[in-house]
C-alpha cells in the first residue's frame, strides 16, 4: 500500500515537473501542444474510487494551471477525463479482465485494449481544453485541427512512455 502511494506520488511530480520545465515549451507550429501530464490519470488503478478519481483529476490539473497561468482551463479538462475514465473502462472492457489485473498498462492489458483506452480519452481532454481554452465556436475547424494534432502526439508520447517504463 504505501509501496503504491509513493510510486504515485514520484509519477505525479516527474509528470508536473516534465510537463512544467519541457512539454510547455513545445509548440510546433502553434498546433501541436502535447499534456503526457495525464497519464496520471490514464495508469490510476481500476479500483481507484470515483470521487478520488475527480479530486486527483482536479489537483493535477490545477497544478498545471498555478504554473502554466492558465485560470482553471487544465483543472477542468483533468476533472472532465477523470469524469470519462470509469465510462470508457466499462465500455471498452469485460469484468473478467478487469478483476484480473489492476492497473491499465499496456503490458498488462495489451496494446489493442490500452491504445483504444488512450485514445478515446487523450481526445476527449484534448477537445474539451482546447474548446474551452478558445472559448468560441468562431474558428471550430482550426480549433478541431489543433485538438486533434496535439492529441496524436500525446498519445504516441504514451505509448512510448508505456514501452520505456513498462518493458518486460
Amino acid at each position: 500500500m504505501i509501496n503504491n502511494l509513493v510510486k504515485y506520488l514520484f509519477m505525479w511530480v516527474v509528470l508536473i515537473l516534465l510537463q512544467i520545465v519541457l512539454f510547455n515549451h513545445i509548440q510546433i507550429s502553434g498546433f501541436i501542444n502535447p499534456y503526457l501530464y495525464i497519464l496520471f490519470v490514464l495508469l490510476l488503478p481500476f479500483d481507484t474510487p470515483k470521487y478520488l478519481l475527480l479530486i486527483l483529476g482536479f489537483l493535477l490539473g490545477l497544478n498545471i494551471d498555478i504554473f502554466s497561468n492558465t485560470p482553471g482551463i487544465h483543472a477542468s479538462a483533468t476533472t472532465f477525463l477523470a469524469f470519462l475514465r470509469p465510462t470508457v473502462i466499462n465500455l471498452i472492457s469485460s469484468h473478467d479482465t478487469l478483476e484480473s489485473n489492476a492497473t491499465p498498462r499496456l503490458n498488462q492489458m495489451g496494446p489493442a485494449w490500452f491504445i483504444k483506452y488512450a485514445v478515446i480519452l487523450v481526445l476527449a481532454h484534448h477537445l474539451f481544453l482546447f474548446y474551452v481554452e478558445v472559448f468560441t465556436l468562431k474558428d471550430f475547424i482550426f480549433t478541431l485541427f489543433r485538438s486533434l494534432l496535439s492529441a496524436v502526439f500525446t498519445i504516441i508520447l504514451i505509448i512510448l512512455s508505456q514501452f520505456l517504463i513498462y518493458k518486460k
